[in-house]
Order: structure tokens, then C-alpha cells, then sequence
């Protein structure tokens, strides 16, 4: 008896400490709120707008009837990483920039619906209110497959596509038609989400992972304990699927400038080219490779990135040029 009072006391004790523990925890890696957030991460452009019940945060830089450019980021990340690229066009071009239902400091969409379908019609509702009428549309990673779906979809909005490494054709994504299964485990990732975890993200996406700055890897942190981002980011990533993208990358109508770093780990820079041939409907097509340059080429070289950019918009440059090839 003497010896059943003492395993038992023992497992209480043991089960307290892990409650304990697991409290800590999740206090620990609690949301931050959204004022705390905008204080941080906004300044006196930031601007919201109400969508379909999604608080939208975006920003307008730029001459106002100037050339319009609408820059879509990246998966996990927020309209700052275009910081760079807002610097060198804003003199000529009016600059559009928004952050994706379920990042930076959007909030989430309460129908639960983050489907490929759900964003480009969000994206849609946003233009028309902001009175987007012709543009040059530019998309990085998941913001640059979302590009392609707007562009077939309205191809009368769109003046030029530009594609930074879109992650479109990479295994695993391409012609995906079903919603993908996660382990259950992974949920832990929505209450308890280590900073390590977005430095495994990036340094698996730079071309060379030891050059991740840590301020890119705090910001990506903090903005995704967003009230309920974490969540919604995992829910998007169950329910994405990328449809026959092989067909809307052969039936884009407008003129197509794809950026693709060398090094690029997730979507492999052989498959820049097969991109380039496959946009058999464009009527130019231009590519630039860059050496030592990963997925997250705008991170890791918004300077450079950001001058080919104006070179190409401005048409004082041409890249390895496709037109005789059609």
C-alpha cells in the first residue's frame, strides 16, 4: 500500500510538472497583439481596409497617377520584404503592396477558407476597391502562383507579369488537385512556435543559408504570433492547391519577366527554364538567373533585384530574351 501511495503521489508530481511545463510554454510563445505589432512593424503608410471580413494592411507609395506595380510577397512573409524594391521605383511608379489574409499585419480570414481560389478572389474584391484598373503585377514564391491565377483570370488588368522564383512547378506542388494531409504533431506549431523554426524556414531558402541576417528571421517570428495567424497559416497550408498550372502558365497573354536565383533550393532553377517554355501565349519573354541567389532572392539581394526590376519596367534593358523562340 505503502508503495502504491508513492507511485502515485511520484506520477502526480511528475503530471503537474509537465502541465507546468507545457503552460510555460504556451505562455511563452502567446499571440502578441496587433496594436503591439503595428507599433513595431507599420509606420504612416500603413493603411486597412475591409474586404470580405478580412482587415487588410497595405501600403501606396509612389506618385499617385503614376504607372501602377502591385507587388505580392512570399508565403510566411509580409509586404516589408518589397522594402527595397518600393525604394527604387517609387520616383516613377505609383507602388501597391499588400499583406496576404493570414500574414504580416492582416488579420485572418474568419471563413477558415485560405484555398489558392479564396486569395486571388480577395485579390480581386482589394483591386476594385482600390480602383486598380491596367497594372505590372510581380509575385515572389506563393505570392507569385496567386500572380499567374489573377493574370489568366483578368488578363485585361494586366500590362506585364513578373515571376521571382514563383513556386509553381517544384515537386510536391505541381498539378496538385487534392488538399494536402499534414501530421497531426504539427499543430503544436500553432501554440508553441520557436524562433528556430522560421530560421530553419529561411536558411533553407537563402542561396547561402549562413548569410540569413537575424532581423529578417525576428520580423518573420513576431508578425506570425499575429492574433490567430499561426492557425490560419497552418489551415492554408492544408488547403493549397496549386490546379493545372501548367496549363495557366501556357495560356498567360501578357508579356513575362522571370527572376530565378541560381541557387535556389526549393523551386530548382532547371525549372526556370522549362517556365520560360512553357509561357508559349506570352508575347515576349525574358529570364534572368542570378548567381548565389536562393528562393528568397528579394531578402537576400533587394539592391540588385530591386535595379533589374526598374530596368525592365522602364524598358531601358533587356534580358535573355525568348521572342525569337515562339
Amino acid at each position: 500500500m505503502k508503495a502504491l501511495t508513492i507511485f502515485l503521489n511520484s506520477a502526480v508530481v511528475i503530471l503537474l510538472l509537465v502541465v507546468g511545463l507545457a503552460t510555460s510554454f504556451i505562455w511563452y510563445y502567446r499571440d502578441i497583439p496587433q496594436d503591439v505589432l503595428l507599433a513595431k512593424y507599420g509606420n504612416e503608410s500603413s493603411r486597412f481596409l475591409n474586404i470580405d471580413g478580412v482587415r487588410f494592411h497595405y501600403k501606396i507609395d509612389g506618385p499617385e497617377n503614376a504607372p501602377t506595380v502591385v507587388l505580392l510577397h512570399a508565403h510566411w512573409a509580409s509586404l516589408i520584404m518589397w522594402d527595397d524594391w518600393v525604394t527604387e521605383l517609387e520616383d516613377r511608379y505609383q507602388v501597391v503592396r499588400f499583406d496576404m489574409a493570414g500574414h504580416g499585419l492582416t488579420g485572418v480570414d474568419e471563413t477558415g477558407d485560405y484555398t489558392l481560389e479564396r486569395g486571388v478572389r480577395l485579390m480581386e474584391l482589394l483591386f476594385d476597391q482600390l480602383g486598380l484598373q491596367e497594372f505590372d503585377l510581380i509575385g515572389t514564391s506563393l505570392g507569385g502562383t496567386h500572380a499567374i491565377h489573377y493574370t489568366v483570370k483578368n488578363p485585361d488588368k494586366i500590362k506585364r507579369l513578373v515571376l521571382l522564383n514563383p513556386g509553381a512547378l517544384n515537386a510536391g506542388v505541381r498539378g496538385r488537385s487534392a488538399a494536402r494531409a499534414l501530421p497531426w504533431w504539427i499543430d503544436i506549431l500553432s501554440v508553441i512556435t520557436p524562433k528556430s523554426f522560421f530560421q530553419f524556414m529561411l536558411e533553407g531558402g537563402f542561396g547561402n543559408p549562413e548569410s540569413v541576417p537575424d532581423d529578417i528571421v525576428t520580423r518573420w517570428h513576431e508578425l506570425q504570433l499575429n492574433d490567430g495567424q499561426r492557425p490560419a497559416e497552418l489551415t492554408r497550408t492544408r488547403q493549397y492547391v496549386s490546379g493545372d498550372i501548367v496549363g495557366l502558365i501556357k495560356s498567360v497573354p501578357v508579356p513575362t519577366f522571370v527572376m530565378w536565383g541560381r541557387e535556389n533550393p526549393v523551386v530548382t532553377v532547371d525549372q526556370a527554364y522549362e517556365f520560360i517554355s512553357l509561357l508559349e501565349s506570352a508575347p515576349d519573354r525574358q529570364l534572368a538567373i542570378y548567381p548565389g541567389l536562393g528562393h528568397m532572392a528579394v531578402l537576400e539581394d533587394g539592391e540588385k533585384t530591386a535595379i533589374d526590376i526598374r530596368a525592365y519596367l522602364d524598358g531601358t534593358r533587356v534580358f535573355e530574351d525568348h521572342k525569337t523562340e515562339m
